[in-house]
């Protein structure tokens, strides 16, 4: 399987799935503004897709697809899918107690995740009943990543990746007919949330039945297996989903700051998201099964190859991504948010987020490449006792600058988090062994800078001359002509290599397999 085939069709149908978000948010922000309304909605959203990252598509994932991989590998499909009914049957039993307990319990919930909401305000009052409406969103979603799970092993990548499209698709059409419900557009959209995860569940269970490996769903029991599987999810839960705990805590200071914090950081992370997706989030699902096979088949210097060149990937196309959204902050927001109820306050608000978030991009892709050494090698316990020093660095972080930044100071102190995630990761990886930088990737690293520099002065060139046209023209010409710059800048100094890109190329038309 090649990382760079396989990430593109993940990457691909990832990017599709962010611009449809991008769509999404553009429309929530027409609708909804920034104001109590958005503010509950985001909240609501927020706590069944925390659960969901860190649970379902984090720990699951971290530990399901190497136990599965495995299984796969040594015993053969039958044993593979035992294996995956026994985790299907046991989750859906844990999943419906857990959001029938979170139903009840849904109003300190929402305190603890937002505890400057006051109790008898608006904003409170109506993230309640909106969570109540798209917890179950969890249970969907989280049986659909098990889903995933299996299909990702087996190096069916596609349906998977598309199942988030889905989401967006249904969120999209929500709003358009949102002002036919008879509450408000915020419940519009939290059933939308909710009709989304069926649907998502539906699409993998069918793909995968598709692909051979169609489940059934067995009376629960607790077997062997299981239990090394529920023993690596409780670290993997920390370990994979430093980042969302970081937004929860990032959410709780920002709801005692004044009205709006809450979406100005909502925002600027959607768009700091996109390359997050279709880069970071990618190379980290194709790595995972991919290093589990090469080390359980003993070939280490293979796995450090595929480690070596996912950083080389990662980087390359991560650093001009974090240098245009610093750069170009205020005329993406402008272009992409402005309109409505979302006027230019919140756009320099939202702008001067999504600079702070984005110094910490390269260092979150990092993240999602070096963290499957460890998942793969069936370890996750270490990445916990990383996340366990980076949360207290952030919480610590943000009270340092939460006073003289308010909302930027919450997304600076979210990206240097990152950087100390990243830096302990590699240090770890190194002293183990696991982590050894070959020839090519030292040589290659520098000319990745040097190419990014050159195309972010030539961003802010362009941007400054070419102000007195329409700000979208002189956004799509400007991010135009940097993308032109780095693409040239990184062949003349050698920081890719257009052959060896045609040979990736050739071979996935080659060798390209149904991923359906």
């Amino acid at each position: 399987m090649s990382i760079v085939r396989s990430a593109l069709t993940v990457g691909g149908l990832t990017g599709i799935s962010r611009v449809l978000g991008f769509v999404r948010d553009l429309m929530i922000a027409a609708v909804l503004g920034a104001g109590a309304a958005a503010d509950a909605f985001f909240v609501s959203f927020k706590l069944a897709n925390l659960l969901r990252r860190l649970f379902a598509e984090g720990a699951f994932n971290a530990a399901f697809v190497p136990l599965f991989a495995r299984a796969h590998e040594g015993e053969g499909d039958a044993a593979a899918r035992r294996f995956a009914e026994e985790a299907l049957a046991v989750m859906t039993t844990v999943l419906l107690v857990v959001v029938l307990l979170a139903q009840l319990a849904m109003p300190w919930l929402v305190r603890a995740l937002a505890p400057g909401f006051e109790v008898e305000g608006a904003r409170y009052g109506l993230a309640v009943e909106l969570s109540r409406i798209t917890f179950p969103y969890l249970m969907f979603i989280s049986l659909a990543a098990l889903f995933s799970g299996v299909l990702n092993s087996i190096g069916r990548f596609a349906a998977a990746a598309f199942a988030p499209i889905i989401l967006n698709l249904v969120l999209i059409t929500t709003l358009l007919l949102a002002s036919y419900h008879p509450a408000t557009p915020a419940h519009a959209l939290a059933w939308g949330v909710f009709l989304a995860g069926v649907l998502q569940l539906a699409w993998v269970a069918v793909a995968a039945k598709r692909n051979g490996m169609g489940l059934r769903l067995r009376r629960p029991s607790i077997t062997p297996r299981l239990k090394r599987l529920f023993k690596l999810m409780v670290p993997g839960a920390i370990g994979s989903g430093v980042y969302q705990i970081n937004l929860v805590v990032d959410t709780l200071f920002a709801s005692m700051l004044p009205v709006g914090a809450v979406s100005y950081l909502f925002y600027a992370d959607r768009l700091n998201q996109l390359p997050l997706g279709i880069i970071g989030i990618a190379i980290g699902t194709v790595i995972l099964p991919l290093l589990a096979r090469q080390l359980r088949a003993g070939e280490d210097n293979a796995a450090n190859h595929t480690q070596n060149r996912a950083i080389e990937m990662g980087l390359l196309l991560t650093l001009p991504a974090a240098a245009a959204l610093v750069v170009l902050a205020q005329p993406i927001i402008q272009v992409l948010f402005e309109r409505g109820a979302f006027g230019p306050a919140d756009t320099a608000a939202t702008a001067a987020a999504l600079m702070a978030f984005s110094l910490g991009l390269p260092a979150y892709v990092l993240i999602k490449v070096l963290v499957p050494a460890f998942f793969a090698r069936e370890d996750t316990a270490t990445p916990v006792k990383v996340a366990a020093v980076c949360l207290i660095a952030n919480v610590g972080l943000i009270l340092l600058l939460i006073g003289p930044m308010a909302h930027v100071g919450i997304a600076l102190a979210t990206a240097l988090s990152n950087g100390l995630n990243v830096t302990l990761l590699a240090l770890l990886l190194r002293r183990r062994g696991y982590l050894r930088t070959d020839a090519k990737l030292r040589r290659t690293l520098p000319r990745i800078a040097l190419a990014t520099l050159v195309m972010a002065v030539v961003l802010f060139a362009c941007d400054r001359l070419l102000q007195d046209l329409p700000p979208v023209v002189n956004l799509v010409l400007t991010i135009s002509i940097g993308g032109a710059v780095y693409v040239a800048a990184a062949l003349a100094t050698g920081a890719a290599d257009a052959a060896d890109l045609k040979r990736q190329l050739r071979r996935r038309r080659q060798t390209a397999e149904p991923n359906a």
